[in-house]
């Protein structure tokens, strides 16, 4: 059917089609192309599988060569280390000695784990020398130095020693220095028998008018202030106070000390004594040689005094805490200053003895400041050693009451007259007892004095009688009677 022609008619279009279908060749090639189509789609499909089947090769190669490598290694340490494993297998009855090889490792064991312990303790110990308040506070450590390494306990106890040591002595050294730039000198001329003149150091002026006097200088004694806060040097201040302030520094630290170095380091008795001694001997040598230098240039019996009683007050107050560590110390210092109080006493004895009466102004029997200072100073010394009573005390006290004076006057009316209104002088202290019965002695002699021109016999007849009616003599009495005549 040529359908470009004119003389194509539609309707034959379908009689051809039909025709051409009806044909067994063109049947056959519509059935056969039906079949490619399929073929066709059945190969991209395995296409499709075979391009991922090569990547799943690709990845099962180097699966494969990865596993070949960790195969490759695997029997390189099989071959270098079976010989080994062999020679590690260990036999039966070498099994049956490994409970008996540990039981003997356990010592050395724990021996390796103390030294390393003991490593550390003496390291943190060493590092917090210088604080035994903290130090306390680790007792068990150095206990366990002690019943495990010895030497490195005497070393931790040593190198403790020599760090305290060098502390307290650099403390108290400056302290002390500081304390002594504030201190209130004194001079030779302090005696009761001097002449009263002005000095030139309104500091030495001032201590003057209380040398002789205790004032507020006895509150020093007093429980508050004995155990007071310690001075902050600013102003002057006397020696006692100062040695107040700088023994009670002592004291406080040395009992705090000692009752440590006897809990730390677990010593008692005379062991306890020489290791005190061991970290405070430096101070409490710098101590006494301050001490000394200041003793060997002091007049003022009234300061030394109180020291000594300080000292007393606290030497009681150790003893009550039941610290011995310092006894010692109390008692050297007690030798240095009793010595020198009996020495400013006798120098001031002396001084009353060489007195030159020409010098002190017009004779007169009414109080002289001389008896001012002589009653002040000695009332004063008497009512403070009535607290710590000591023999050594009232007999030099003794010796200053016996020096009156008196004898400059030409007669002995005025010289009783001096000694009575000099020794009332001291009438209005309460501390007056010990002056009493030198008083009345004094009073009675004086109106023996004024009697006897006009009653002599009298009184001599009345004494004579009275001592024999004592014994009992009344015969012997009316004998004499007539005796003694009476003066007109």
């Amino acid at each position: 059917l040529d359908i470009t022609t004119d003389e194509f008619i539609l309707d034959e279009v379908d009689i051809h089609i039909q025709a051409n279908l009806e044909d067994e060749l063109v049947q056959e090639a519509l059935k056969t192309g039906v079949d490619l189509r399929q073929m066709e789609e059945m190969l991209s499909g395995f296409q499709s599988d075979l391009s991922s089947i090569s990547s799943e090769i690709q990845t099962l190669q180097q699966q494969s060569v990865s596993m070949n490598i960790r195969l490759k290694n695997r029997q390189a340490v099989r071959s270098q280390l079976s010989q080994l494993v062999d020679e590690l297998v260990v036999p039966s009855t070498m099994i049956s000695y490994v409970p008996l090889v540990l039981l003997h490792l356990y010592p050395l064991f724990a021996y390796l784990i103390r030294l390393i312990a003991v490593s550390k303790i003496r390291e943190f110990i060493l590092y917090r020398i210088k604080s035994n308040y903290f130090i306390s506070n680790i007792l068990f450590f150095y206990q366990f130095l002690l019943a495990n390494e010895r030497t490195v306990a005497k070393e931790i106890r040593d190198e403790y020693v020599d760090t305290m040591s060098k502390i307290y002595f650099c403390y108290f050294k400056s302290y002390s220095s500081r304390l002594l730039k504030v201190q209130v000198r004194n001079v030779l001329g302090d005696l009761m028998g001097v002449e009263d003149t002005a000095k030139k150091d309104i500091h030495s002026w001032l201590y003057r008018n209380t040398i002789f006097t205790l004032g507020q200088r006895g509150a020093v004694l007093s429980p508050a202030e004995l155990e007071g806060p310690i001075l902050i040097p600013r102003r002057p201040f006397p020696y006692e106070t100062l040695f107040r302030s700088q023994h009670y520094a002592l004291l406080d630290n040395g009992c705090r000390e000692f009752l440590f170095l006897s809990d730390f380091f677990m010593v008692a008795g005379n062991s306890a004594l020489d290791l005190f001694n061991s970290v405070m001997g430096k101070t409490l040598s710098m101590f006494l040689k301050n001490m000394s230098a200041y003793v060997s240039d002091c007049y003022d019996s009234i300061a030394v005094f109180l020291c000594i009683h300080i000292i007393l007050r606290f030497k009681a107050i150790t003893a009550k805490r039941n610290i011995p560590a310092l006894d010692k110390y109390w008692e050297v210092v007690l030798e240095m200053l009793w010595p020198r109080f009996e020495l400013i006493l006798e120098m001031n004895i002396q001084s009353i003895r060489n007195t030159d009466p020409q010098k002190l102004g017009v004779l007169d029997t009414r109080p002289h400041y001389i008896t001012g200072r002589y009653c002040l100073n000695l009332l004063r010394i008497v009512s403070i050693n009535q607290t710590f009573p000591n023999e050594r005390t009232n007999i030099e006290v003794e010796n200053l009451r016996a020096e009156d004076g008196g004898s400059e006057f030409p007669s002995r009316k005025d010289q009783l007259i001096f000694l009575i209104n000099n020794e009332r002088a001291a009438d209005d202290s309460k501390e007056v007892e010990g002056f009493q019965q030198l008083l009345l002695a004094r009073t009675q002699e004086f109106i023996e004095e004024i009697l006897a021109p006009p009653f002599g016999g009298m009184i001599t007849f009345v004494k004579e009688s009275e001592a024999l009616m004592e014994k009992g003599q009344l015969d012997k009495l009316k004998n004499d009677e007539g005796k003694f005549p009476i003066n007109q």
